[in-house]
């Protein structure tokens, strides 16, 4: 009898939560793609295309630099022409887009051998 009356009061604490938690997740608006001549992209120097990026303004920039290679993209996202970005709350960047955030996804670390 004890862990019944556990249970429910675990269950009464623990239901609200989850039930707030999925309302807030419907009050979320769908990403949408990130244009240009939005004030933080442009802030960032956002590009759709890496190879459009202006070398005089970031000469930082490397070709080989895209989105799609960069550690803030939103982990587990998955591949395709626009692809989520931290950087850029509820927005989609071009996968082979550039920004001066940009930051290289680190390596992947090789299996020990055994």
């Amino acid at each position: 009898m004890n862990s019944r009356r556990h249970f429910l009061s675990k269950l009464a604490f623990a239901a609200p939560i989850a039930l707030g938690t999925r309302l807030a997740a419907q009050d979320t608006p769908p990403p949408v793609k990130l244009e240009e001549t939005d004030p933080v992209a442009m802030a960032l120097g956002y590009k759709m295309d890496t190879n459009k990026v202006d070398q005089t303004k970031y000469p930082q920039h490397k070709p080989e630099q895209r989105c799609d290679g960069c550690a803030l993209v939103a982990p587990g996202s998955p591949a395709g022409e626009f692809i989520p970005c931290t950087a850029f709350q509820n927005k989609l960047v071009a996968a082979g887009g550039w920004c001066m955030a940009f930051a290289k996804k680190p390596e992947p670390a090789e299996a020990p051998k055994p």
